[in-house]
Formats: structure tokens, sequence, C-alpha cells
């Protein structure tokens, strides 16, 4: 018996080592059908979603291993730890993974590969980089007063100021004596914000050659269905009505800056719509 016992030790071990890694192979990440956007060269905090598929607790380290792409290779930049993570048995948990980009001059592929243990999922977390200056384009659109802003939120100002964007803060003037170029109205958080007569107002200024995007403010439940944005055109410019979700999160969202300055060359140039993907016809 005494023979024996290195050998059971070492069959123990052996067993407990398969139990702990198919308990880690349990352990897969939901994808998430948008593909992450972010900002590069600074802090960011990337969500994933964890699915315990197995009938037995986990518990277990998660690392993950950046990469950034191109058209041919896969350059690492690092890799990461998170904080111990825990699922039980057919439960998913939001992990939010603080990790820092690089700074890129354009938007670039990155990729995510977690690991559990030994244990790799088959697929990398893909991930989309932008760089902080998004906002820069409205320069080369208007100058100076030629932009006015009405934000009594402060959720636009403040990012133009960093982008060393000028702008009239119409906050401080009447709305109706607005003569520059372009107009951004809103972000509105409630209705009662949109003071009296603010719609007329608009409507005088676009008369009057001035393009507006008027951000509005959340519909109620009980509104009718409205379309993401719209384009009315006035006496010399268009004004372009946008739901807030278009711009949400503003200040962290690439997409949200990116569609901000669409809507601005939108309601500066208005676009012929048409119905997609028609082809001539011989």
């Amino acid at each position: 018996m005494v023979e024996m016992k290195p050998i059971c030790a070492w069959l123990l071990v052996g067993t407990l080592s398969c139990v702990v890694n198919a308990a880690r192979a349990q352990l897969q990440t939901v994808p998430d059908p948008a593909v992450p956007q972010i900002f590069g060269g600074m802090p960011q905090k990337v969500n994933v979603r964890w699915y315990n598929a197995g009938e037995t607790t986990v518990r277990a380290d998660i690392h993950a291993q950046l990469y950034q792409t191109t058209s041919a290779t896969a350059v690492s930049w690092g890799s990461a730890t998170t904080t111990p993570l825990e699922v039980l048995p057919q439960q998913t948990v939001l992990e939010s993974v603080p990790l820092t980009f690089p700074a890129v001059r354009a938007k670039t592929r990155f990729l995510l590969q977690w690991s559990v243990g030994s244990n790799r999922p088959p697929e990398p977390m893909e991930i989309f980089v932008y760089p902080t200056n998004l906002l820069n384009e409205l320069n080369s659109l208007v100058h100076g007063d030629d932009l006015g802003v009405l934000d009594p939120n402060d959720r636009i100002k403040p990012l133009l100021t960093q982008s060393s964007i000028e702008f009239l803060d119409l906050g401080t003037v009447p709305l109706e004596t607005f003569d520059g170029r372009l107009a951004i109205i809103g972000p509105f958080e409630k209705k009662t914000q949109m003071r009296a007569g603010l719609g007329a107002a608009i409507q005088k200024i676009a008369a009057a050659g001035v393009a507006v995007v008027w951000l509005q403010s959340p519909a109620n439940s009980d509104e009718d269905i409205k379309p993401s944005y719209c384009v009315v055109s006035a006496n010399k410019a268009a004004v372009v009505v946008v739901q807030p979700e278009l711009i949400a999160s503003v200040a962290s969202s690439p997409q949200a800056q990116l569609n901000l300055v669409y809507l601005c060359k939108l309601s500066l140039n208005p676009a012929t719509f048409s119905l997609p993907n028609l082809t001539s016809q011989p």
C-alpha cells in the first residue's frame, strides 16, 4: 500500500485538474450583436457577457490579450487580467474589463482574445477604436460665430471646446437673432426644457438661411413611432429633426459623434434620398 500512495496522489491531482479544466470549459462568451466602438489613447471599460453552460459553479481568473489587426497580420498590444470571476450554473454575468487602447489616427480594428486558464474561446472579440478628434471635421464646415449651439445640459459644448471648435452660445442671446450658417439645438432631457416658441424661432432662422440640427427630447411611450431623423426643407436651408438615440452618450460614443457630424453636413447640404439597392435597367 505504501508504494501505491504516490500513484494514487498523481491520479487524484490529474482527476482534479480535469475537473477544473472541464468547469472552465463550461464558460462561454456571449457575442454582442453590435461591434463595440471606443476611443483610443485613454482608459476604457469593455463589457463582456459570460455564460456558464455547465451544472457547476465556475470560479476563474479571466485573461485578455489585445491584438491590432492589419490586412495580413495581428500585432499584440499586451494583456490584462480581470478580477476573479464567479458564474453560477446556467447564469449569464456582465463583466467590465478596464483596458487602455493605443491612440489611433483613423478607425482601427482590434481583437480581444479571452482565455480562462488553459481554455480559449474559439472566436476573439472584435472592437473598433477611433481617434478622439472626430468632431474636428466641424471646423471645415463652420467657423466661429457661424456655429451657434443651444445646449441646456452641456452635452455638446464641452466637446466642442475640447476640440478647439469656436461657437456662439445661443443660451446667451435670443435664438431669433442668430444669423450664422449652422445652429445645433439640444439635446433636451425633457420637453419642458424647450421654451415656448422654440419651434417658431427655429422656423424663422431657417427661413433666413440658417441650417439647423434640432435634437429632440426623449419620446413618451404613448407617442407615435418617429424616424430616427428627418429633413424638413425651409425657404433657404434645411432643418434636420433628430431623435435623441442617435447622439446618446455623445461624450463617450464614437458613433454618436460621427452621427452628429453627418447630421450637420446634411443640414448644410441636404441630400436627395432614393430607394435603396436600385440598379439601372437596360
